[in-house]
């Protein structure tokens, strides 16, 4: 038996990362450039990027380093003609920047709504469709990873209630837009993590205390937990995997 879909062979990919300068964003870059990919690593702190890059480069991967605001349409639409130009057209996409409102709804102020709408949400709709107008001009395939939460389908009402919608919508998008453009060959899927060892993670345990004591396995995910889900859904070996989004949350709470 012969499995010519099964490859984490990345080479010759160009990959595009938001919200690369810390957490689970920073481990998908150096994971991706690690197989093969050119990674474009985005974020608004590009001291922290440039040190991504550093550490990618010694590793013997290549990256680079691009500011990007994605609370900014204008930076969103002008993220993928900057990239094509320095690493080659991006053919991987991960929608990875987030912010947590961590806020009951009634006490978050307009100026946090529109910064967790417009990062979580507004940013991942505008992005995927500059990341795949030129790929269907081309009438070249991609792949797009989006990530969502755990939190979209359970919310214990604790505060991040508007997290938790913006999230949900993620997966929507995740679904919708994989329908539009499964005729492109552009495959769109989603993760939705739980708690996972990241510095949000540690500044919410800072202020709750460590709440892991009650999850059944007694600890937090670990970042690398996610690589295999990752490598899966942008090479060949989930060819025929669109619009799904798969719960990585080593089953630390209800379904």
């Amino acid at each position: 038996m012969t499995t010519p879909n099964f490859s984490i062979d990345l080479s010759g990919r160009t990959a595009l990362v938001t919200g690369a300068s810390a957490g689970l964003g920073r481990r998908f870059a150096k994971v991706l450039a690690a197989c093969g990919a050119k990674v474009a690593c985005t974020a608004r702190r590009k001291d922290k990027l440039d040190d991504l890059v550093a550490e990618i480069t010694a590793d013997g991967g290549t990256a680079k380093a691009f500011a990007l605001d994605v609370r900014d349409a204008a930076q969103l639409q002008a993220i993928i003609p900057a990239v094509t130009e320095s690493l080659g057209q991006p053919d991987i996409l991960v929608n990875n920047a987030g912010i947590v409102d961590a806020e009951h709804a009634t006490r978050m102020s307009t100026d946090l709504i529109d910064d967790v709408l417009d990062t979580n949400l507004r940013s991942v709709f505008i992005l995927s469709n500059e990341f795949a107008r030129p790929l269907i001009a081309r009438k070249a395939p991609g792949r797009i990873v989006n990530i969502a939460s755990i939190a979209a389908t359970s919310y214990s009402g604790g505060g991040a209630a508007l997290y938790s919608t913006t999230k949900a919508g993620v997966v929507r998008i995740t679904e919708t837009l994989a329908v539009e453009w499964s005729k492109f060959h552009i495959n769109v899927n989603g993760i939705a993590p739980g708690l996972f060892a990241t510095d949000m993670a540690d500044g919410m345990i800072e202020r709750a205390g460590d709440f892991s004591v009650h999850f059944p396995r007694k600890r937090v995910a670990q970042p690398e937990q996610m690589d295999s889900t990752l490598l899966y859904l942008v090479s060949p070996s989930s060819d025929a995997v669109t619009g799904t989004v798969i719960k990585i949350d080593d089953g630390q709470g209800g379904r």
